[in-house]
């Protein structure tokens, strides 16, 4: 592999020699590539604190969800552009699918309603009220009315956030049918993350063109001008990561 002059200040670096004192069996062009993750990572968090301050000191309210296939890295990506926020003016939501209907008769946006950011405030949904659009008609744990209502409510609801001043932000992260086969098989054979997944995960696959039949309709129908959908088609994680953030940070006027 040939290095550029710009190559060895980057390995010369902290990180970077960090990086190659960390392998037994030294790969400079993987090396290289971390390294660059982890300074463009970096940069992008310190960006994030800034933002994170100019929310603060303009009361303004932030929310932010982050949809897509089995095995995007929805959870990881939240982590890692939260890792230097501070943690009094966030708050990380999570939106299990649950495996029975649950039919106590509520509003279906409530407990949504319930946690919407305060002045100040980022509130940041791993999966959210779109686990009605797909993953729920998907597997049955909604009905046809149900799925029909919400479809037809949601654009509404999403309007009446933006005018209450929320700012609102929709991820979806696209990967490959394959992309999403390798990443499952590496969480299966990991002891530390084989946590993860849960009886769904198992039927991604079988269900693969069912998912992609309701995501395709979810975004013609709910990616609207107060609220679009932004759409991240990258294989890589740390290109998912480096990307949504970026966009993140483009949307808020903190500079």
């Amino acid at each position: 592999m040939e290095l550029t002059q710009e190559d060895v200040k980057i390995l010369n670096s902290n990180i970077g020699l960090k990086h190659l004192l960390s392998k037994k069996k030294i790969d400079l062009k993987k090396v290289l590539e971390e390294t660059k993750f982890e300074l463009a990572l970096r940069e992008i968090q310190a960006e994030l604190v800034k933002m994170q301050l100019w929310i603060i000191a303009n009361n303004k309210k932030l929310m932010v969800l982050f949809h897509g296939g089995d095995s995007s890295e929805k959870s990881g990506i939240i982590r890692k552009i939260l890792a230097h926020n501070n943690p009094r003016h966030y708050r990380v939501e999570v939106n299990l699918p649950h495996l029975s209907k649950e039919m106590n008769g509520e509003w279906y946006f409530k407990k949504f309603v319930e946690k919407l950011p305060q002045e100040g405030e980022m509130v940041f949904w791993d999966r959210s009220w779109y686990n009605r659009a797909t993953i729920e008609p998907v597997h049955g744990l909604c009905t046809k009315a149900e799925y029909d209502q919400f479809m037809g409510q949601v654009n509404e609801f999403e309007s009446m956030l933006t005018e209450a001043g929320i700012t609102l932000v929709k991820f979806y992260f696209n990967i490959s049918k394959k992309e999403q086969a390798r990443r499952l098989k590496e969480v299966k054979s990991s002891p530390l993350t084989k946590w993860k997944l849960t009886p769904l995960d198992e039927l991604s696959e079988e269900l693969w063109e069912e998912y992609e039949k309701y995501k395709e309709a979810m975004m013609v129908k709910t990616n609207t001008s107060h609220a679009p959908w932004i759409e991240i088609k990258k294989e890589k994680r740390e290109e998912e990561l480096i990307t949504a953030a970026r966009h993140l940070l483009s949307l808020m006027p903190y500079h």
